[in-house]
C-alpha cells in the first residue's frame, strides 16, 4: 500500500435551496468544478481512471457517469455514484484512497453533488391502494423507534448535556462572522458557477435575529442549524509518482475511516470515529493544527468538539456548514476542500482533520499530513 495524496480540491459556491443555483442539474453543477480541477494542473481528461460522486438526493441512474461525461473525461471512465448521505463525500475520497494505494488507479476524482432544489418527489407503492403514499425519506434503521428524525435528536442532545437555545445561537453567530471575516480566501477555493463566487447564505448574524427564528424543535431552529442546500465538491486523489510532478501542492491523505455509531443519537458518531482515528494513527486532540467538524447543528458542532477535546480556536476558522448551508452528499467533501486548501495555503497547519455525520449512526473522519 503506497502513499495517497490530493493534489488539487475546489468546490461551488453553496446556496440554500431554491436559490442561485437552482435550475441547476446534477452534471451541472459539477462539470465546472471538476474541469477546474484539471485545467487548474494542466491534467489531461485522459489520465483520469475513475469518478467517485456521492449523491443521496437523486433519482438514481449513476450520476458519476453523467458527470464523467458531461465534464469531458473519456468515454471507458464508468463513474462510480455512492449514497452514504452526508459522510458520502469523505467516503468517496476514501474509496479513492484504496484504489491508488492499492495500485488500482493513479488519479481519481472524488467528491460530491447534490441539489436539494432539483430533488426527486419521492413516492411509495403500496399493496391495495389506490395512490402512491408519499414520502420524505427513507429509514435508515430496521426500527421505527430507533430511526429518529435528526432535528429530534439534535433537540434531545441539547437537553441531555445542558446546552440552551443561546449558546448554539452564539455558535452559530460566529461561524456566519468567521466567513465573513474570510470570504476572499474563500473565493479562491471556489468554481464561478451562475455567477455565484461566494456561499450565498452567510450573513451578518445577530442575536436579535437568531431569536425572530422559527423554531424547529425544542432549542433547535432554523438559525443554528445549517438550510438545505445545492452544492459540488471535489478532490483529485493521486499516487505518490502523479503527486511528485506538483511539490507545491501535495497533502497526504494519512488517514479516513467511517464507523458505525449508535442510530439512537447519529450527531454523536464523528466522536466515535474521531477516536477511532486518533487510535489508528497514534494522534490526539493537540496534534491538530486545524479541524473542519460538520455544523449540521450547532450543538452536534459543540459536542463533537467537546467530546474528543478538539481546541475550539482551531476548528472551522473560515466558517462552517451554519454559515454555508448543507447540500448532503457533498458536505464531506466540502470539509475535504476546505481543510485541504487552508492546509496548502498557510504555514501554521500540517496536520488537518475533518469529520462528519449521517442519519443511522454513521461518522467519517479523515487525516491530511503535509
Amino acid at each position: 500500500m503506497t502513499a495517497t495524496f490530493i493534489i488539487n480540491a475546489k468546490r461551488s459556491a453553496v446556496a440554500p435551496r431554491m436559490g442561485a443555483l437552482a435550475q441547476l442539474e446534477l452534471h451541472e453543477l459539477a462539470t465546472p468544478v471538476i474541469q477546474s480541477l484539471l485545467s487548474e494542473l494542466d491534467i489531461a481528461p485522459e489520465q483520469v481512471d475513475e469518478v467517485i460522486v456521492s449523491n443521496a438526493l437523486g433519482a438514481g441512474g449513476n450520476p458519476a457517469r453523467v458527470i464523467a461525461l458531461a465534464s469531458g473525461l473519456p468515454e471507458r471512465i464508468a463513474g462510480l455514484t455512492i449514497d452514504r448521505q452526508c459522510v458520502g463525500g469523505l467516503d468517496a475520497i476514501r474509496i479513492a484512497k484504496a484504489m491508488v494505494s492499492s495500485g488500482a488507479a493513479n488519479i481519481v476524482i472524488a467528491g460530491g453533488v447534490e441539489s436539494y432544489s432539483r430533488r426527486p418527489v419521492r413516492l411509495r407503492s403500496v399493496i391495495g391502494a389506490s395512490v402512491l403514499e408519499p414520502y420524505d425519506r427513507p429509514p435508515f434503521t430496521p426500527w421505527t423507534d430507533r430511526d429518529p428524525d435528526l432535528s429530534s435528536s439534535a433537540a434531545k442532545l441539547a437537553q441531555d448535556y445542558g446546552i440552551s437555545r443561546q449558546a448554539q445561537d452564539q455558535f452559530a453567530i460566529n461561524s456566519h462572522q468567521k466567513a465573513l471575516n474570510y470570504i476572499s480566501d474563500l473565493r479562491s477555493e471556489i468554481v464561478e458557477i451562475a455567477n455565484l463566487t461566494n456561499d450565498a447564505y452567510t450573513r451578518t448574524l445577530s442575536k436579535r435575529l437568531c431569536n425572530r427564528a422559527p423554531i424547529i424543535e425544542d432549542t433547535i431552529t432554523f438559525a443554528n442549524s445549517a438550510v438545505a442546500a445545492d452544492g459540488a465538491a471535489f478532490c483529485l486523489v493521486v499516487s505518490a509518482d502523479i503527486a511528485k510532478q506538483f511539490p507545491d501542492r501535495c497533502v497526504e491523505v494519512a488517514s479516513i475511516l467511517t464507523v458505525g455509531d449508535s442510530p439512537d443519537q447519529p450527531a454523536l458518531a464523528p466522536v466515535a470515529a474521531i477516536n477511532s482515528i486518533f487510535a489508528q494513527t497514534g494522534l490526539g486532540p493537540t496534534d491538530i493544527d486545524q479541524s473542519e467538524i460538520m455544523e449540521a447543528y450547532a450543538v452536534q458542532a459543540m459536542l463533537c468538539c467537546e467530546l474528543t477535546g478538539l481546541d475550539m480556536s482551531k476548528v472551522n476558522m473560515k466558517g462552517g456548514a451554519l454559515a454555508r448551508g448543507h447540500p448532503i452528499g457533498a458536505s464531506g467533501a466540502i470539509l475535504a476542500v476546505r481543510l485541504y486548501n487552508d492546509m496548502l495555503n498557510t504555514n501554521k497547519a500540517n496536520t488537518g482533520l475533518a469529520a462528519i455525520a449521517a442519519a443511522g449512526g454513521l461518522g467519517s473522519a479523515m487525516i491530511l499530513r503535509r
